[in-house]
């Protein structure tokens, strides 16, 4: 096999491979051999007929199709790897000679991974992320635990006030005709949750108890469905239930309620360290994401389109997973928001271009740096991927292939990179 590779665009090859004219005959006879049962020529029974007169009956190019596909995968596969070629996509393949004793020569363009000009990354300087939790951020928390704990209490002598939980029936109109999805019973409703329409909630509050009140306002001009963006609404609703949450005491007891200790003090110190913990944690990421930010800032690339693409499919089918755990298509998702899929993807593109960077820059710098892990790191990876997957470790290897080992090494690369790149930033 001869290979000539040519830069024909911005990180776009064409290799020009020549395979020996022995080499062809052999995917020929791979070829007959597959699709000898389909040819009928008269004399021979069906299948039987030799090669010689399969291609005097019908031409030898009835072979050349699977004779093509058993050679140019593993020509091409070849070629990238003596090459050190890095492809992002599958190359599209044109034949330039073919024929019977003839050297057998196609071309394959593609798309590869871009050239990284790396700026500085040893020593970047950021600003050190705050991990501070103040005696303020302590006591707001601990009313999320008093809120979390609180309970409904049916209040009778009052009208609704703002906070109030109101069970209400409600029924929408627009030029005094109903609307679809305008109608609710036993709806319960946050008086300034800023749940409903803007305006809905203000004007019930002074509601008495069995009281149905008129509520006028109007859909906002970006809401979902295009039937009722921007247009005015009468609602008619009954007030059939008054709630106000009541919190528990901040008290010894509570803190035995909610924790295992005895004493409210024990339990906010407890609470603070946890705090902190997290906070230190939080600090720690940002601290990595500005280091990494600042070197990718600092690197020349110019990414193919074909790489950011793939990478908004990506988020994208991330996105529609975690909206289909909660009921909804995505289809059904972009109706509701009156938006096409090429809008929602072109929401995507600039993060996706930014991370596909980062991911080339991290890498050029692992390989630079050859930064490698070790075996005992990769074992350690897989003994706690298998642990989140709650199989036992020999399970788990017994279905990884070595794709799968290699991406978990690769992962490894990644992170140990970054451990080097913050062991040599400057936080200020």
């Amino acid at each position: 096999m001869q290979v000539k590779v040519e830069n024909v665009g911005k990180s776009i090859v064409q290799l020009e491979i020549e395979v020996d004219a022995e080499k062809f005959e052999q995917g020929m006879q791979k070829s007959f051999q597959k699709n000898a049962g389909k040819f009928s020529i008269p004399g021979f029974r069906k299948g039987k007929a030799p090669r010689y007169m399969v291609e005097k009956f019908y031409g030898d190019q009835v072979l050349y199709e699977d004779a093509i596909n058993a050679i140019c995968p593993d020509e091409y596969d070849q070629a990238v790897e003596e090459n050190d070629l890095h492809p992002v996509e599958k190359p599209e393949i044109d034949i330039k000679q073919i024929g019977k004793g003839q050297t057998f020569i196609f071309t394959a363009k593609v798309t590869v991974k871009p050239e990284v000009e790396l700026g500085e990354y040893k020593g970047v300087e950021v600003t050190k992320a705050d991990a501070l939790v103040t005696d303020e951020d302590v006591e707001k928390e601990i009313e999320k635990v008093l809120d979390k704990n609180s309970r409904l209490v049916t209040v009778e002598d009052r009208p609704v006030a703002s906070g109030d939980t109101a069970i209400i029936d409600f029924e929408g109109f627009i030029d005094g005709v109903p609307f679809e999805g305008g109608k609710g019973t036993d709806h319960s409703l946050v008086i300034g949750s800023g749940t409903f329409i803007p305006g809905f909630e203000d004007q019930l509050i002074g509601a008495a108890l069995g009281e149905e009140k008129e509520v006028n306002v109007s859909f906002p001009e970006e809401y979902g469905s295009a039937e009722l963006a921007g247009k005015p609404a009468l609602f008619r609703v009954t007030v059939k239930e008054i709630k106000l949450k009541e919190l528990p005491a901040l008290d010894d007891e509570f803190a035995k309620d909610v924790s295992e200790f005895d004493t409210l003090e024990q339990y906010k110190a407890d609470l603070r360290q946890k705090m902190v913990e997290k906070a230190e944690h939080k600090a720690h990421h940002e601290n990595e994401d500005n280091v990494v930010e600042k070197v990718v800032e600092n690197a020349l690339i110019e990414v193919p389109h074909v790489m950011v693409e793939k990478r908004v499919d990506d988020l994208v089918y991330d996105f529609s997973m975690r909206i289909r755990y909660q009921g909804m298509e995505l289809e059904k998702y972009l109706e509701a928001m009156g938006m096409d899929m090429k809008t929602f993807r072109d929401q995507f593109e600039k993060r996706a271009e930014q991370e596909v960077k980062t991911q080339l820059v991290i890498e050029k710098i692992g390989a630079i740096e050859a930064i490698v892990p070790s075996d005992e790191d990769t074992d350690a990876e897989i003994k706690k991927l298998a642990e989140s997957y709650k199989q036992s470790e020999e399970d788990f290897r017994q279905h990884l292939k070595p794709d799968d080992i290699e991406y978990i090494r690769s992962n490894l690369v990644a992170r140990k990179t970054v451990d080097f790149l913050m062991e040599n930033a400057k936080l200020s």
